[in-house]
């Protein structure tokens, strides 16, 4: 036993000695493959932490003074109570279910149907990311221009086909619905390929094992492609669902939160009273809220993904 002892202390002092003689970068590489991570870490933490203790004070644009005046959670009390905070819960999830729906099942559509060794798929691959490329307030402000009743393109292609002309974002009727159309051209290739690449990676043959049985199409995608599909869908919902939560220039970009208020999300409704209106801390209470939202969904969705993960590499649970 005593031996045992010595050999492990042996061999212990041997290990510190060599990692001594290593040189300084190799001992310390460890730390600074983490350092990148503790600094973007740190830079998110101050403002957030500045942002909750601001929200908690009376701090005003027009007024430095009133920073120390600390109100607790009044702030809070009166966004709960305010008539536009259900107006704003009840846009942003619009936005965010209409957008991360659409682009979900036209991405899937569009990834089925480029799931194919052609030239005209490997060509649409290429040409599917130039969506992406445009930066969102720009491309928002091109479909803005199409939309225009009178210079617009969009009403004379709808009147050629025999439908009639539309107001767009100019009435709250549609405006919803035009900035989700605009985020949906611009983020369903996102969708696409990352569903393309999940079908690219599956083993052929549980597909030809269900060819030569005979199962149909439909029989093959619900029992086959979609279950191990299914991580790569979480995937998509949650980055397309957190970003369309906090979604602020393509609206911003289209109407400003209008007409009136019927695009005010939570982000329109922080910027508009923090910013234009100068009243800060009245305003943070939205950022953090949105925050907690996005944090809460984007945890339930992690661990929904390594469920499906699971369940896909066959494993029970």
């Amino acid at each position: 036993m005593t031996g045992n002892l010595a050999s492990v202390h042996a061999s212990s002092l041997q290990k510190q000695e060599v990692r001594a003689r290593l040189p300084f970068l190799v001992r310390a590489r460890p730390y600074l493959i983490l350092l990148p991570a503790l600094l973007i870490l740190v830079g998110i933490l101050i403002p957030f932490g500045m942002g909750v203790y601001y929200s908690l004070t009376a701090y005003a644009l027009n007024r430095p003074g009133s920073l120390d005046n600390f109100v607790g959670l009044r702030n809070y009390d009166r966004m709960i109570n305010s008539s536009g905070f259900m107006n704003s819960t009840t846009i942003t999830l619009k936005y965010a279910l209409s957008a991360t729906s659409v682009e979900l099942l036209l991405g899937l559509g569009i990834a089925m149907l480029l799931n194919r060794d052609t030239l005209l798929a490997k060509i649409l691959q290429t040409t599917l990311i130039f969506p992406m490329m445009v930066a969102p307030v720009i491309g928002t402000l091109i479909w803005k221009l199409m939309m225009q009743p009178s210079v617009g393109i969009l009403n004379p292609m709808l009147n050629a086909v025999g439908l009639p002309s539309l107001q767009w974002a100019s009435v709250p009727e549609t405006a919803l619905f035009s900035v989700v159309l605009v985020d949906v051209w611009m983020f369903t290739p996102f969708a696409a390929l990352i569903l393309l690449a999940g079908l690219r990676s599956f083993p052929r043959e549980p597909f030809e094992a269900a060819r030569v049985d005979g199962a149909s199409l439909w029989f093959t995608f619900r029992n086959l492609t979609l279950p191990m599909l299914t991580p790569y869908i979480i995937i998509v919902v949650l980055f397309r669902f957190m970003d369309s939560l906090k979604q602020f220039d393509i609206i911003f970009a289209m109407t400003e939160g209008g007409p009136g208020n019927t695009l005010m999300t939570y982000q329109l409704t922080a910027y508009r009273t923090s910013i234009q209106y100068l009243r800060l801390a009245q305003g943070l209470p939205y950022a953090v809220t949105l925050f907690v939202v996005i944090y809460i969904t984007s945890q339930y969705l992690v661990k929904f993904w390594g469920k499906a993960q699971r369940r896909a590499a066959g494993y029970s649970s």
